[in-house]
């Protein structure tokens, strides 16, 4: 009987909880819901990519640092015990560089998807969780930005021969069935890699104002994701 009323009370809860939910966001107007999560796609977007498109932005931070493939790690390790380390830490330094240099080329398109979100796709997202805005820019953005990137990450690993020992030796591989085959052309894999991070990071912007709206000194986003919050 008592775990009857236990989940009973749970359930309760829950259902209030929703209902609070819904109440506050039904008390925003279409209006603001849609500038509070433009505001916050807005202010994600321009962090992301002033944090990653900088010297370090990519080899200096672990989280999105571009290693060579997995499947790759055999060879690598192969190379250094050949004396090799420091071919295979330029090539990773390259790779990384290519990425810092081409996620400049995303925040024209980032700010565009913002500009053409609907008032219904705003409001969805304003409770759809802590990364909903940043899935609609996956969605919407992926395919022109990684045609941005890929010429940018050609042209910086043209300057390193290794990149032509990296595909070569990748084929190899792939055809072995041991690596898939956007991963067997290095400039397609850097590519991906840093719409990765770039994606990452995003997240991590929208997580923290949906968080703390109040940390980012902004009265609407306060408004909009408080009202979410109750």
């Amino acid at each position: 009987m008592r775990h009857f009323i236990a989940a009973a009370t749970l359930v309760c809860s829950l259902a209030a909880g929703a209902q609070a939910l819904a109440a506050g966001v039904a008390d925003l107007s279409n209006q603001d819901a849609a500038f509070g999560i433009k505001e916050a796609l807005s202010k994600g977007a321009e962090a992301a990519v002033g944090q990653l498109g900088k010297q370090d932005g990519f080899m200096g931070d672990s989280r999105v640092k571009i290693p060579l493939p997995e499947s790759l790690r055999t060879g690598e390790k192969m190379m250094r015990a050949m004396g090799m380390s420091k071919q295979v830490d330029e090539l990773v330094e390259t790779m990384n560089r290519a990425a810092e240099s081409a996620v400049v080329e995303a925040k024209p398109i980032l700010v565009n998807a913002v500009k053409n979100m609907g008032v219904d796709d705003a409001k969805g997202l304003l409770t759809g969780g802590d990364d909903a805005a940043t899935q609609y820019f996956r969605r919407t953005t992926s395919a022109p930005i990684g045609e941005k990137f890929l010429p940018i990450v050609k042209q910086a690993t043209a300057k390193v021969q290794l990149a032509d020992k990296y595909n070569q030796f990748a084929g190899k591989v792939s055809k072995l069935g041991l690596l898939s085959d956007k991963d067997a052309n290095l400039d397609s894999y850097v590519t991906q890699k840093a719409l990765d991070g770039l994606y990452l990071m995003i997240a991590e912007q929208e997580k923290a104002i949906r968080q703390d709206p109040i940390g980012t000194g902004s009265k609407l986003l306060q408004s909009v994701f408080g009202a979410v919050g109750k």
